[in-house]
């Protein structure tokens, strides 16, 4: 499965309030924190006390915001805050985040 297997939304498509909904979530939040400190990480390497179909929950609510990208490695899912995003919405990550 390659990264073309996950769904992700044109970067034209992602909309503000789509993303301030996708960070308004304190897990969702501290995921993309967590991105923004160490680049590509694979899902097992998140710190959180929820079942994994919630963590998936929240992964695909982040990627379909147009926050993250998913890739598949083999056998492990690696997540990626998505490049485009500072340039759509410049500076916003680095405010929510520092503001959090």
């Amino acid at each position: 499965m390659t990264q073309d297997a996950y769904h992700h939304p044109a970067i034209d498509d992602v909309t503000l309030p789509e993303v301030l909904h996708a960070l308004s979530d304190p897990l969702r939040l501290s995921i993309v924190a967590s991105l923004r400190d160490g680049g590509a990480r694979g899902w097992g390497e998140f710190e959180t006390d929820v079942a994994a179909s919630t963590l998936s929950h929240h992964m695909k609510v982040l990627r379909m915001a147009g926050l993250i990208l998913n890739r598949r490695e083999g056998t492990r899912c690696q997540v990626s805050l998505r490049p485009e995003i500072e340039d759509r919405f410049p500076g916003l990550l680095a405010t929510v985040v520092g503001l959090a």
